[in-house]
């Protein structure tokens, strides 16, 4: 068996139902371990993304606000899979992945809170004077058990550097370099330069040039896809109903079915939870322990505060982008159709092209290939920060940290100009293998997540509310 195979087979394991049963049933535990407050405090948690208050003296300490924190963890999260993955789900998983998408991410919401205010509970103050946190930190400093925390946090850190070069850089590289190939013609080598350029000339700032771009570009991406996508389903309105309804009734249909708008498509209850659980999670990232990384450089006065805040990046991911692509898939009709020059069935971006051509033409194409290639630039920025505490954590040091922005844009050439599945195969791996020391973690400090949530309910939510 080769290293190629060997690979694919952990891969599917990482990916496969076990974890995928371990991530959701985390969020389910962690749900009912804080009554619900996650779900219950939605409403709370928006109105904080969104308000002016000035948390930023007093007692707060951070490198950027708490809003520019979220925008930097959306940067990360909203990337190719909420136009790519949403596709592929519902090839692979039938229309009803979507509903399974929803639910994964109604957990996840309990999961994003509660390891966001680990990161910002357990943050430390490095050598440059800049707030470095995230679950390595976590399981660090709140462990009691020492010999148990710092192996955790070890793996945990060297996961997330090995993924960051990967999922976070190669691959998003490559989907720029491909959109803007396959639309207006441009030749990767060029793309790969400009790309790097970029890279360089943002990511030598750190995280607070970081967080000033992301909180310009992540709302602009979101709302110009959010807003074609809506006008997509309108156009396409006569088909939603039906849709809709397939949507539903194959979420939970136990034998495989196809027809309506699922065209070829056959898929039973298992597999539409399969793949809309792997892509959803995929997606958003709750559990993985990636964004709590970016909570921990916010401005705020409490870890519950910063908690909530970063618990709507599932909220805007999952139930908000990703849902917008469902649909317009769903009431597109092209669900089902295959290629006319390989025929195989239409999935991943060519799907959701095909889906956005039904309605705007020549236009929704341009509008994806947009899309996909201001996610992906995103999700670069995003991860370098990831991967730069992580290594930060590991060396102990931020002496490396200059060297690693610099390697890492250099990086992104070789990700827009090559194709190196084995690559991808690998840092796809290392990104699942993440979730499980920060899953332990999460379980472990359990009871300290819970203290701070009924402690931010009485003393903020509640005077929030009257």
């Amino acid at each position: 068996m080769s290293f190629s195979d060997v690979l694919s087979k952990v891969n599917d394991f990482v990916w496969g139902p076990v974890m995928l049963v371990l991530l959701v049933g985390t969020g389910l535990f962690l749900t009912i371990r804080l009554k619900f407050l996650p779900w219950r405090n939605l409403g709370f948690a928006l109105r904080s993304v969104f308000s002016k208050a000035d948390r930023s003296k007093g007692e707060s300490e951070g490198d950027i606000t708490p809003f520019q924190s979220l925008m930097t963890a959306l940067a990360a999260t909203i990337g190719t899979g909420n136009i790519v993955g949403v596709a592929t789900a519902m090839v692979l998983g039938g229309p009803g992945a979507i509903v399974w998408m929803w639910i994964s991410a109604l957990f996840g919401l309990s999961t994003k809170y509660a390891e966001s205010v680990l990161a910002v509970k357990y943050r430390e103050v490095n050598d440059a004077g800049e707030m470095a946190g995230g679950p390595m930190y976590a399981m660090k400093n709140g462990f009691k058990r020492k010999w148990i925390g710092t192996p955790l946090a070890t793996l945990f850190a060297v996961f997330a550097v090995l993924a960051s070069f990967g999922i976070g850089n190669m691959t998003q590289a490559n989907s720029i370099a491909g959109a803007l190939q396959n639309t207006f013609g441009v030749p990767k080598m060029i793309t790969g330069a400009i790309i790097t350029v970029l890279a360089i000339t943002i990511l030598l700032g750190g995280i607070k040039s970081i967080g000033r771009v992301c909180e310009k570009i992540v709302p602009f991406m979101a709302i110009l896809y959010f807003v074609s996508g809506i006008v997509v389903i309108i156009i396409n309105i006569k088909n939603l109903p039906s849709g809709a309804a397939e949507i539903f009734s194959m979420a939970f249909s136990v034998k495989a079915v196809a027809g309506g708008v699922g065209g070829s498509v056959v898929a039973s209850m298992l597999q539409a939870m399969r793949w809309g659980v792997a892509r959803g999670v995929f997606s958003n990232e709750a559990g993985l322990g990636s964004a709590p990384i970016a909570a921990a450089a916010a401005k705020t006065d409490h870890p519950s505060r910063q908690g909530y805040i970063n618990m709507t990046g599932t909220f805007f991911d999952t139930l908000v982008v990703c849902s917008v692509t469902g649909l317009v898939i769903a009431s597109s009709g092209v669900l089902g159709q295959v290629n006319e020059a390989t025929g195989e069935l239409l999935t991943g971006a060519d799907l959701t092209i095909a889906a956005f051509r039904t309605a705007l033409g020549s236009a929704g194409g341009w509008l994806v290939s947009i899309g996909i290639m201001l996610f992906a630039f995103s999700t670069i920025l995003g991860w370098e920060y990831y991967g730069e505490k992580s290594l930060e954590f590991l060396v102990r040091s931020t002496k490396a940290n200059k060297v690693y922005r610099l390697f890492f844009s250099l990086i992104a050439f070789v990700g827009a100009t090559t194709t190196l599945q084995i690559v991808w195969d690998f840092s796809d791996t290392m990104n699942g293998l993440m979730a499980i020391p920060n899953l332990i973690c999460l379980l472990v400090l359990s009871n300290v997540v819970a203290k701070e949530c009924f402690e931010f309910q009485i003393n903020e939510v509640k005077k929030d509310r009257f």
